[in-house]
């Protein structure tokens, strides 16, 4: 007994030392990052336990890792299909002026879908304009209905899709809503139990707000997708709930931008929304129901980028620093969480470098107190060379929103911050039209118009505890 006490900080130091030893390999086999290498291999020598136990919950990137558990265990269903394009011939793209060739060639090789012509597309300010616009699409469905949120309350608008989607059901129409199970514990009761009693096939995405589970930590499917009968689409950011309207009744108002889709581009929602549903519950969806042929209707060349920690990986991030590549006189972006990487960041700086004119406008008092925060800490860095940054009152502006120029606009569910552009499933829409570009150039104008400038100085002046506080809040921005 006496030998085997004796021999215990003999072993403990060896398994340390081969902790250590596993997670430096792990290090230099998976990190991208030179700093983050140093510090995790200097972490893991100088604190052996403490730094390996560190390294193995916030040191492994599994967001790939998870992203392919959910291909791996939906293997036992059958093989999503993914839906035809349904493309009529006309829908053919028309000629880029040359600046924006180099733009969609970039998009083309990011994501799985082509450039398509022939689109009308309408952007709906508010809840006021995009909820009624939805309902009506939903009541005229003859053959099918999807529709994926992250957010499903059951108030006064949630009731209101809630009827719609049961009468749709009755009437024989093939109705599939799919909520994310985080987003679904925001309610009670919640919008699946409820869809289902009242004869709506719903299913939920991912395991919900489980405390093991760690929410925060985990992956979910923040798209906003509506298809009807496979020809109408709505996305955007705007979830379903009353705090989307501005009215009068509405205790807590949020402003938010939401599209209505027709013409060929509406088939990589389709597709978007069909590979989800059978990767959720293993049924593929009848492609004669919900993949028509799609003729031309609009002006509009546009593209759906989904993004995931799957196979899209990233997608969204690739095509953001595209767009502002391309940028040769202004880029406007509008978000409601600001968190960019150091790539986004040095992006954001050589645009300003260049010469181009970069507005961001962000919402003065954010809805996630750490978040705005975060976002303080970080802002000096992207103002360094120049951007302007415009503070916009109250209500909250959940808007997402990108231009470049006069022609290219970026809209969707997807925000800049870690989550959105590495954890999330998002859905946005590229789309090249100048008269589009040229109607939310005026939205964008008119937020700006009622926003305050906010100036370097103003930041260097934050009082100390402040600053410190704010810093403190960017370290968890990846987790936020």
């Amino acid at each position: 007994m006496t030998s085997l006490l004796s021999a215990w900080p003999y072993v403990a130091g060896a398994l340390a030392f081969l902790l250590s030893l596993i997670v430096s390999a792990h290090v230099l086999l998976h990190k991208r990052d030179v700093r983050a290498a140093v510090g995790w291999i200097g972490l893991a020598w100088l604190a052996p336990v403490v730094g390996s136990a560190l390294y193995l919950v916030f040191g492994i990137n599994r967001v790939k890792r998870r992203g392919t558990e959910i291909h791996a265990r939906m293997d036992r269903f059958p093989a999503p299909r993914r839906l035809p394009p349904a493309l009529a011939p006309e829908s053919a793209p028309a000629p880029l002026g040359e600046p924006l060739q180099p733009l969609a060639r970039s998009v083309d090789r990011v994501t799985r879908n082509e450039l398509v012509g022939g689109n009308l597309i309408e952007p709906l300010q508010n809840g006021d304009a995009a909820y009624p616009a939805m309902l009506e699409a939903i009541r005229n469905a003859k053959t099918s209905v999807g529709l994926a949120t992250y957010i499903f309350d059951m108030d006064r608008t949630g009731l209101g899709f809630v009827e719609e989607l049961s009468a749709a059901a009755r009437r024989g129409v093939q109705v599939r809503v799919l909520i994310d199970g985080v987003g679904a514990a925001y309610s009670k009761p919640r919008a699946p139990s409820v869809l289902r009693s009242r004869g709506v096939q719903v299913a939920q995405f991912g395991g919900g707000m489980v405390p093991w589970r760690m929410p925060y930590l985990n992956l979910r499917n923040h798209r906003k997708i509506l298809v009807t009968d496979g020809k109408m689409g709505f996305t955007g950011g705007m979830n379903i709930r009353d705090g989307s309207n501005l009215r009068p009744d509405v205790a807590q108002p949020t402003r938010d931008l939401h599209f209505r889709l027709e013409g060929p581009v509406v088939a990589h929602l389709v597709d978007a929304f069909a590979v989800d549903w059978t990767h959720t519950t293993g049924e593929n969806l009848d492609e004669s129901l919900w993949c028509p042929s799609l003729p031309a209707v609009g002006p509009s060349l546009a593209r759906g980028v989904p993004d995931g920690p799957d196979d899209d990986f990233e997608k969204l991030h690739w095509t953001i620093l595209a767009g502002l590549r391309a940028a040769r006189q202004r880029v406007r972006i509008l978000t409601p969480y600001f968190l960019p990487d150091q790539a986004l960041i040095s992006a954001l700086n050589a645009v300003t470098l260049a010469g181009v004119r970069l507005d961001i406008v962000l919402p003065e008092v954010n809805n996630l107190r750490i978040v705005g925060w975060a976002m303080r800490a970080q802002l000096s860095q992207v103002m360094e060379y120049g951007a302007r940054v415009w503070l916009n009152p109250p209500p909250f502006d959940h808007t997402k929103l990108m231009l470049v120029d006069d022609e290219w606009a970026l809209f969707g569910s997807g925000n800049w911050d870690p989550r959105s552009l590495r954890l999330n499933f998002e859905f946005n829409v590229e789309c090249y039209d100048r008269e589009l570009v040229a109607r939310l150039d005026q939205v964008v104008s008119a937020k700006i118009d009622d926003s305050r400038p906010l100036s370097r100085d103003e930041l260097d002046r934050r009082r100390l505890p402040i600053k410190l506080r704010d810093g403190a809040a960017w370290l968890f921005s990846p987790y936020l």
